[in-house]
């Protein structure tokens, strides 16, 4: 059951489109209106929400690329190995 899940994952971040989703859903994040929602005055954690937020959004960033950078990797391995 878990490799069929990563199997479809694999597949699915291979595709084009999926490339392109990510890159305009993380200029949409990383522009004003989400950036302004976040420049609030609370501190969770003792951080500036806004510098949570960029740091939390930069993050999920680094871990996109990663999962894309495996999937290409799966398809350079004739045996499906990385």
């Amino acid at each position: 059951m878990k490799s069929r899940i990563k199997e479809v994952v694999i597949r699915r971040l291979k595709l084009k489109d999926t490339w392109v989703i990510f890159f305009v859903l993380g200029f949409i994040m990383m522009n004003y209106p989400f950036i302004s929602i976040f420049n609030k005055p609370a501190h969770p954690f003792g951080i500036p929400l806004l510098y949570l937020y960029l740091l939390l959004g930069w993050s999920f960033s680094i871990f996109i690329v990663y999962l894309f950078s495996r999937a290409e990797s799966h398809e350079d391995d004739p045996r499906g190995r990385p």
